[in-house]
């Protein structure tokens, strides 16, 4: 038998050629130690030991590679790192502490002062506040633009050739989608990079940097870990890219711990057939929810009324597990729907095996300004579900009494 068997320069299995994803997801990185432990062990360790002095210099000066301190090297790190690499089609990875210090990481290794950015307004609110409030105080110029229009976009981007473009897609929470391929072109022509955050649909469903972007960013705290457990996480993207900002996790800290690595490590295995069946629940919820009375309008990918619909069929191999729905009657309205549920977690979070609800302009966007909650889209009325594993039927069930009452 031909060995097709892929191992990294520390002797790591990252995968055979020619693989799926669902294989890679499960296998990619895999640590194998002495003691033939078939599930990775988590190296909980602050520093590691040299056989020498002339170890340690030679690790110090990159001239052996192995690992010299966990905030920039550790093996599960390592190893979780690898395998999101190959789920993305990326060279590399390098984790973080939590998808907002992955944003800041980014800031970090490629802004200065007198530097431009152009960012989609349908991003998360959490990000709207780093740009606007902790990047633009460095003497950064932010400009936002309108995920979906492609004018907007080339006008912007020509006018203030940013160093980077940085959108989700889908967006949160209204999955706003953005044109990968015609927006990459736009940035590139230009001089600039394209950053897509992958959060929502994760490799599982789409791989922006075969459609032309050229950092991808993710929360793992969501659907990578995918079981509510852990906060992570990453950027992905090559090899040059990734050392920059790899200097900044291993100067400032920003970094992924390895028992975090491990779980987000263990969630990839299961981000495969997890992203499948929760995006098929979220279909069967979004039909549903577009046929009662009290709901005045649904936003999912998958309904073909969405205005990207044929866009997302192109770029996604599925929908995603979260949509949004607006009720009539605004607040009062929303809040009766959430505070009737006993099934769906009222959180913020999203991505998990457990479905959750919440409010967005009273808690994600609730910094935005009146202004901009209306720039974007976030009305009183609107409400975001993340849908996870439980059955479908009891879903419905639960959002009912608040949609009748």
């Amino acid at each position: 038998m031909v060995d097709d068997t892929l191992m990294n320069d520390d002797g790591v299995f990252i995968g055979w050629k020619n693989t799926d994803l669902a294989t890679q997801a499960v296998r990619v990185g895999q640590l194998n130690t002495e003691y033939g432990a078939h599930s990775e062990p988590i190296f909980t360790t602050s520093s590691f030991v040299f056989e020498s002095a002339k170890q340690a210099a030679a690790r110090f000066s990159g001239s052996e590679p192995g690992c010299i301190y966990s905030r920039f090297t550790n093996p599960t790190v390592q190893s979780f790192e690898q395998r999101l690499a190959a789920l993305e089609g990326a060279e590399r990875c390098v984790a973080t502490a939590s998808g907002m210090s992955a944003i800041l990481t980014l800031c970090l290794a490629l802004l200065k002062q007198g530097d431009q950015v152009v960012c989609a307004r349908q991003v998360f609110g959490s990000s709207v506040g780093l740009f606007n409030n902790i990047v633009a105080k460095f003497g950064v110029a932010v400009h936002w633009v309108d995920l979906a229009d492609l004018d907007q976009w080339a006008q912007v981007v020509a006018e203030v050739k940013p160093v980077f473009v940085f959108f989700e897609t889908p967006s949160n929470p209204l999955s706003d989608v953005a044109d990968i391929p015609a927006i990459a072109k736009i940035v590139h022509d230009q001089g600039g990079l394209l950053v897509v955050d992958n959060c929502f649909c994760t490799p599982a469903l789409q791989k922006p940097l075969s459609l032309g972007a050229d950092i991808i960013i993710h929360s793992a705290t969501k659907f990578i870990e995918g079981q509510g457990r852990t906060v992570g996480g990453a950027l992905c993207g090559s090899d040059a890219l990734m050392q920059e900002m790899f200097q900044i996790v291993r100067t400032a800290g920003p970094a992924m711990s390895p028992f975090n690595a491990w779980v987000a490590l263990k969630g990839l295995e299961t981000l495969s057939i997890r992203m499948q069946a929760q995006s098929a629940a979220a279909m069967t919820l979004a039909h549903w929810l577009s046929q009662q009375d009290a709901v005045k309008k649904v936003y999912y990918t998958g309904l073909p009324d969405h205005p990207q619909h044929e866009l997302a069929k192109r770029q996604q191999s599925a929908f995603g597990a979260v949509l949004a729905f607006e009720v009539e009657g605004g607040r009062e309205a929303a809040w009766r729907v959430i505070d009737n549920t006993r099934i769906f977690s009222i959180t913020a979070n999203l991505g998990d095996v457990k479905s959750t609800i919440t409010h967005p302009a009273t808690t994600t966007h609730h910094k935005l300004s009146p202004e901009d909650k209306v720039k974007a889209g976030i009305s009183e009325g609107l409400i975001r579900l993340s849908v996870g594993l439980e059955s479908v039927a009891d879903l419905k069930a639960d959002l009912l009494p608040g949609l009748v009452a």
